[in-house]
Order: structure tokens, then C-alpha cells, then sequence
């Protein structure tokens, strides 16, 4: 019974006047269990044939049958699929991938057929001692003698079943001795039921064949048989029982992945550098994003710290007006209309004085607030130690005073301030309370001296003025700050007779304006560290497309064992989505500490990580390895196996 057919085969290389005509008509039939050599000059067209009898190369015309199966109505999956299955290569140079132990080489094929993995190890390791290589099994080709890689080479194409065996001058890299004991395996292999082809210009190697097929000029001039066919009709290796579920494709992915470390691994340096570009563009992102995102944190809780839901009213037009210091219309009285409205849950006016502070022999610059007793829960300033006033200090004008840790510094050092008098604009008061610090960002500034007293003692006692600098006002919770202002604003228009002398600062506003600014802050900056992310994209498809160029003919070796188009891409795809991943994670590890850093040194700035940001740049660094890593992952998977083998 027949194997193989070949009807009529013609092979064509180039286009018009160049065009060479490397095959000729070729007709031949093969029987199963045959062993035949194919004997021919350099150039006569042998090394073609072979490749057509290989499916790793198609015809110009003519038809093609292995089994049964018209390989011309095969893509290019259904004849990587027909190779797994049908047949085993031997080549002259072993074509064995240093990056696998010999184990790992001699199971590949059964990679691309289903295999599992525990059955495909031990058919490897059971292969390997057929051939006395059982004790190499863990050693990698550049361990093996000439001899002993063409073993494994062996083994490898027996590993589906290898009912045909494609062997391609098998003995022309090795010494006498080791090629005898090369063709005495194929000559067990063949008495075993395989149908072997070898590929010679040795006549002493074609001599171990029942029949000799002699090529020349892409012609076959002569087809003879040395001794009778004696084969088996069935080979005594059945092929492992490849699947097709579920379970298949999963166990594909894995081992595509298993391929795709083994490849960066084995090029550490490159991979290294490849991620370079993707650890410094995450590191950016991550960072600027954390950043932006903790000095938001930081002055919403500054804002907070001026008073949450409050609303503050200043004499003029607005804060850049220049006349605003001459407006003297805001009274105590719009503070008591104010604090009567059943939308606000508090008013206090607040009346400043700046002049020089002394006790004893020191004397200071520094600020006196005159403010009600609601002041200081409304604004969110708390107490460190001592009292605050009340609303019986305010309506007898009480000569008491709350300084803060500034004023405590610089005018009681070493010594406890609580009921010592200081002297401020000639007016003596008595220390009841001291503050905690205040945020230098908002409701204090650094070395500023502040100190409270009651509005009524500053007006009365200090100032004479009965008008005051602001008038601060807390909205209940359940109130709209923006609706509270509208009202206000109407009440006072409507006050001051119909004069807007005055206008309003809602904290909520301030809040929504930073939260807004600082976000679209971190937007801009974020893009600018982009372009850092895409370079590092850029790199990664150069170095995919280097790497390609690198390793083309161990795809090509990869094709020939049953490899199909989607296994390449899917494992060069893999390989740059994992260079990303692992750049990204690398670089969302360099961010924290950053970040750590930043917090630990400086405290001006915050940086807070959410973990939003930190999905996000896992998602990026991904679609980066996809989106960049796709061109060369298909240009892999388009190559031409013949094309790729030949390439040094």
C-alpha cells in the first residue's frame, strides 16, 4: 500500500527570465515500511524534494498525497498538522534548541500534538533509552557529542510516531563511527514498520536503502530497488493520542508560556534592556499619579482644616480688589443676622489687629484675632492645652487670650505660658489656651504669630472700630453650601442696601476648584510620562523584531515538528506581554519606593498609591506587550519554514 504520491510535481523559483525550474515532473510512489534513498549531486534538486515530501514546502503544481491526504488542499495549519502527525525529521545539522535539556527536545513535537505532559515525559525518557541516551536526558545539546545530538534528533522525530522519517544527510556532520551507528537505527527503525527517506550524495550511506531514487537537474534519471520490500504495512511506534479540548488549548497556552520564560531567560541581558524602557515609563506613571494624587489628599485636608462646609465674607468686590482694605460695611450686626438663619448652624465675626506682643523683656510682631467663641469649632482649630474662651468672655469683654505654638516658642521659651499676661497694642491679656499647630498651607503660614481674643475685647478695647474684617459662617449638614451662599448674598445685598460691598469664599468651592486643578495636573503630567511608556513599547517591538530575526530558524525548526502558525505567534506574543508585565511590576515596585522615600524626607509633598492607578498600570504595561509585541509575534508565524531552517 502507498504513502505516498507524487503526481506530476513541479517546483518554480523566481519570476520571469529568472525564473529557475528546480523540479520536474516528478512522479513517484512510496510504500509503507519502505526505506528509500534519494542520491543526487549538490544542486540537482534532492534537498527540494525532500522538503516537498516534508510539507515544509509546496508545489508550483502537480499533485501531492501522504496517506491518502492531498496536501494541496492544506493551509498552512493543515500541513503543520500532517507533520505532527505523519512525519519525523532527522536533519544534518540536528537542529536541536540549546535553551531545552535533551528530554525536553525529543518531547517538543508532542507539544504541538496534545500530548499530555506527563505521558509525553515519559514517552521522551522511555525514547531516549531506546537509543542509550537515557542518562543524558537532562544534559543540553552543547553537552552531546555530534553523535549523541543526532540520537536525540532521532528520538525527536519518533516522538508523534514518526511513521514516515524524513532524514536529511543524517550522517553528513558526524564521523564514520557515529554515522554507521546512525544508520543502524534507521534500519531498526525501518524493520519496525517506519518508512524511512534519506536524502544523500553518499552512495556508502545510500547502500543501507531498499531502493534508490537518483535525481539530477531536478529529474529523476533513476529508480531502482538494491533488495525486495520486505516492510511492515503498520509501524510498530503507534503515535501518543493528541486531543482537542479544552484542556488542549489550555495546556497549549501554559507551555507557551513555559517556551516564553525559558527564551527570556536565556537572554537576560536583552530582556533586561527590553524592560528598562517599560519599568522607568511605569515607574513614571505610577509615581506622578501617586504624587498628584497625595498633595490632593494634602490640601483638601488643609482646606479641611480652615473649617468643612463653611463660608467666609469679605469686605469688596473680590480679592484682588484694591479699595477692599478702605470698605468698612461689614458689622457684627449682618454676623447676628447671619447666625439667626436657620439654614446656617453658626456665625462669628472676626475682627483683626496687628501690632507688637511683649512680655517682659520680649517683644514680637504678631496678629490678634478677635472672633466669637464658635470660632474655633467652626474652623476645626483645636486645643492643645489650658482653655478657650466663651460666651461669657465675649459678652463682658474679657482680657483673655489663646496664642498659638509660634507664639509659645518665641515668648515663652522653656517656661509655661498659662496665666501669664503679655502686653499687645498696650492692652494687657491673660494666656488661657494654647493651639495645636496649624497647617501652613491654609489657616496659618509658617512663623506668622496668631493669637484669639474675643471680638468683643479687640473692638472695645484695642481697635475702636465697630466694623470687622470677615464674618465666617458654618452651613448645616444638611444644607447645600451653594444654596447657603446664594441666600446669603441675598440677605446682605439686601442689608446693605442693596450694595454688593462685599463678596463670598465657600470652602466646598475651593475644595472642587484644587480637586479639579490638581487632577487635570496629574492628567497633563501622566501624558508626559506616557510618551515614556511608548518608547519603552517602541523598544520592546525592536527588540521582538531582533529577537525573530535571531531565533528564525528555531521557528522554522518549531514549524517542522508540528508547530502552527498560531503557536508561534501566540508564544513570541506571550514572550512580549511577559518582558511588560514583569517591566511593569518591576516599575510599580520602583514607584513605592519612590514613594516611600518622598514620604520619608520631605514632608511638604505626599504620595498616596490607590489601587486603581496600580491596575491601570498592569493593564498598560499588558496592552503594551500586545499591542507592540503583535507585528513581530506575526511576522514569526508567517515565515516560511523552509526559508527559516536555511537561515544561519
Amino acid at each position: 500500500m502507498n504513502i505516498i504520491e507524487i503526481i506530476d510535481l513541479n517546483k518554480y523559483y523566481g519570476q520571469g527570465t529568472g525564473r529557475l525550474h528546480v523540479l520536474k515532473n516528478i512522479n513517484i510512489s512510496i510504500q509503507k515500511g519502505d526505506f528509500v534513498a534519494i542520491i543526487g549531486q549538490s544542486g540537482s534538486g534532492k534537498s527540494t524534494l525532500m522538503n516537498m515530501l516534508g510539507c515544509l514546502d509546496t508545489p508550483s503544481s502537480g499533485r501531492y498525497i501522504i496517506d491518502g491526504v492531498d496536501t494541496g488542499r492544506l493551509d498552512s495549519n493543515g500541513l503543520a498538522r500532517l507533520r505532527s502527525e505523519k512525519l519525523g525529521f532527522i536533519f544534518q545539522r540536528y537542529n536541536l534548541l540549546n535553551s531545552l535539556n535533551a528530554v525536553d527536545n525529543v518531547a517538543l513535537p508532542s507539544v504541538y500534538a496534545g500530548v499530555e505532559q506527563k505521558e509525553r515525559m515519559v514517552i521522551a525518557q522511555e525514547l531516549l533509552s531506546r537509543l542509550e541516551m537515557g542518562d543524558k536526558s537532562a544534559n543540553r545539546p552543547n553537552e552531546l557529542s555530534g553523535g549523541q545530538q543526532q540520537r536525540v534528533s532521532i528520538a525527536r522525530a519518533l516522538i508523534n510516531g514518526g511513521e514516515i522519517i524524513l532524514a536529511d544527510e543524517p550522517t553528513g556532520a558526524l564521523d564514520s563511527k557515529s554515522g554507521i551507528m546512525v544508520m543502524e537505527i534507521l534500519q531498526k527503525l525501518n524493520a519496525g514498520g517506519h518508512t524511512v527517506i534519506v536524502v544523500t550524495h553518499d552512495q556508502q550511506i545510500a547502500a543501507y536503502a531498499n531502493r534508490v531514487i537518483e535525481i539530477k537537474d531536478g529529474m529523476i534519471i533513476n529508480d531502482y530497488s538494491r533488495r525486495p520490500w520486505t516492510g511492515k504495512s503498520h509501524c510498530l511506534n503507534p503515535a501518543p493520542a493528541g486531543r482537542r479540548t479544552w484542556r488542549f488549548y489550555r495546556d497549549q497556552l501554559v507551555e507557551a508560556c513555559k517556551m516564553s520564560i525559558q527564551a527570556i531567560m536565556a537572554h537576560k541581558l536583552r530582556s533586561w534592556l527590553t524592560m528598562l524602557g517599560i519599568i522607568i515609563g511605569i515607574a513614571s506613571v505610577v509615581s506622578v499619579v501617586a504624587l498628584g494624587m497625595g498633595s490632593q489628599e494634602k490640601i483638601m485636608s488643609d482646606i479641611s482644616a480652615m473649617g468643612t462646609n463653611t463660608i467666609t465674607i469679605y469686605p469688596g468686590l473680590n480679592f484682588g480688589d484694591m479699595r477692599s482694605g478702605r470698605v468698612k460695611t461689614l458689622t457684627v450686626s449682618d454676623a447676628q443676622v447671619l447666625g439667626r438663619q436657620s439654614y446656617l448652624a453658626s456665625a462669628t465675626p472676626i475682627s483683626v489687629s496687628n501690632a507688637t506682643i511683649a512680655y517682659r523683656n520680649i517683644a514680637i510682631k504678631g496678629r490678634l484675632n478677635g472672633v466669637g467663641e464658635q470660632y474655633f469649632d467652626v474652623t476645626g482649630l483645636t486645643l492643645h492645652r489650658g482653655r478657650l474662651f466663651h460666651g461669657d468672655d465675649v459678652l463682658r469683654n474679657a482680657s483673655v487670650v489663646v496664642i498659638d505654638p509660634n507664639t509659645l516658642e518665641q515668648l515663652f521659651p522653656g517656661e509655661d505660658p498659662l496665666g501669664k499676661t503679655i502686653i499687645f497694642n498696650r492692652q494687657p491679656l491673660q494666656v488661657i489656651g494654647i493651639t495645636e499647630p496649624q497647617s501652613q498651607m491654609f489657616g496659618g503660614a509658617g512663623d506668622t504669630i496668631n493669637l484669639w481674643s474675643p471680638y468683643t475685647t479687640v473692638m472695645n478695647k484695642i481697635t475702636g472700630e465697630r466694623s470687622i474684617s470677615s464674618i465666617i459662617v458654618k452651613v448645616k449638614d444638611s444644607v447645600s453650601a451653594q444654596v447657603a451662599e446664594k441666600n446669603i448674598t441675598v440677605l446682605l445685598t439686601a442689608k446693605h442696601g442693596g450694595a454688593a460691598d462685599f463678596f463670598t469664599v465657600n470652602a466646598d468651592s475651593i475644595q472642587q476648584t484644587v480637586r479639579s486643578t490638581t487632577n487635570t495636573m496629574t492628567v497633563l503630567i501622566a501624558g508626559i510620562a506616557l510618551i515614556s511608556l511608548l518608547v519603552g513599547g517602541i523598544g520592546v517591538m525592536n527588540i521582538m523584531l531582533v529577537s525573530v530575526t535571531e531565533r528564525t530558524r528555531e521557528i522554522g525548526l518549531r514549524m517542522a515538528v508540528g508547530a502552527r502558525q498560531y503557536n508561534i505567534l501566540q508564544q513570541f506574543l506571550i514572550e512580549a506581554v511577559l518582558l511588560c508585565l514583569i517591566g511593569g511590576l518591576m516599575g510599580i515596585l520602583l514607584s513605592f519606593a519612590l514613594g516611600f522615600i518622598i514620604n520619608a524626607m520631605l514632608s511638604s509633598f505626599a504620595v498616596s498609591f490607590k489601587p486603581w492607578s496600580i491596575i491601570l498600570a498592569l493593564c498598560c504595561s499588558t496592552l503594551i506587550g500586545v499591542g507592540f509585541g503583535f507585528m513581530p509575534a506575526r511576522n514569526a508565524s508567517r515565515l516560511n519554514p523552509i526559508e527559516a531552517l536555511s537561515r544561519e
